[in-house]
C-alpha cells in the first residue's frame, strides 16, 4: 500500500483509567524516554532578600561617614608630621645643593595661603592675560576660589590678628567685585549679541 494511503493508527498508551485503575491492555514495558520532550525546569532559586531601605543603602554603597572613621592617635599624628618634615628637609637640601646661594624657602603662613588663592582667582578672571591677547575667563573656577576664601574667613573668624583679618577681607572684597564686573560685562555682551572683539573676555568651560 502506498505511504499516502496507509490508515492512521491511534495507540492509547495510558497505563491507568480515569478512575486510577491499571488498564488491562496497557503496555507493561517501561515507556522509552522521548528525546524531544521539553526539558524539566530546575526548581526556582530562593527569592533574594528585599533591598535595604534607601538610608541603609546609602551607608553601604558610599564610603563610611567621617564620624565612623577611627580617630588618629597623637602618636600617629606625630609620626606622620616627623616623617613629612624629614622628607621636606632632604628635598630642601638637595635643591640648595643644586642651586648654590639659593635661600631657604620661606615658611608657609596664613598670608601666603590667602595670597595664593587670591592670585589663582585673579588668573581665572583673566587678570593675568598678556597685553594684546583676548582674556580667557574661567567663571566657575573663579567662583570656587572666591568661595574657598569665604570658607576660610568663616572658619577662622575670631582666630585672626588684625592684619590677617584685614588682608582676608580686602582679598574677598576685591575678588567679589571683580567677579561681578566680569559677569555683568559678559551678560551685557550676550544681550547685545555683539560679535566677539579683541580685548573682551570669553567664557572657558
Amino acid at each position: 500500500m502506498p505511504e499516502q494511503n496507509k490508515p492512521f493508527v491511534v495507540t492509547d498508551r495510558r497505563k491507568f483509567t480515569s478512575e486510577g485503575e491499571p488498564r488491562p491492555d496497557a503496555d507493561p514495558s517501561p515507556e522509552k524516554e522521548r528525546h524531544d520532550a521539553p526539558p524539566v525546569e530546575a526548581p526556582a532559586a530562593a527569592a533574594p532578600p528585599p533591598p535595604p531601605p534607601a538610608e541603609d543603602r546609602s551607608t553601604s554603597e558610599n564610603s563610611a561617614p567621617a564620624e565612623e572613621l577611627p580617630p588618629l592617635t597623637a602618636e600617629q599624628s606625630d609620626q606622620a608630621r616627623a616623617a613629612y618634615q624629614a622628607t621636606a628637609d632632604r628635598l630642601d637640601t638637595a635643591i640648595r645643593a643644586a642651586n648654590p646661594g639659593m635661600e631657604h624657602p620661606p615658611e608657609m603662613s596664613f598670608e601666603q595661603i590667602v595670597h595664593s588663592v587670591y592670585m589663582t582667582a585673579i588668573m581665572q578672571l583673566g587678570g593675568a592675560t598678556p597685553e594684546g591677547q583676548q582674556p580667557q575667563v574661567d567663571l566657575m573656577g573663579a567662583r570656587q576660589s572666591v568661595d574657598m576664601l569665604g570658607v576660610l574667613a568663616e572658619k577662622t573668624k575670631g582666630n585672626l590678628n588684625p592684619d590677617e583679618a584685614r588682608l582676608l577681607d580686602n582679598a574677598l572684597f576685591e575678588l567679589r567685585m571683580g567677579f561681578l564686573e566680569i559677569t555683568q560685562a559678559l551678560a551685557r555682551s550676550a544681550a547685545a549679541k555683539a560679535p566677539a572683539t579683541p580685548g573682551k573676555p570669553s567664557i572657558v568651560r
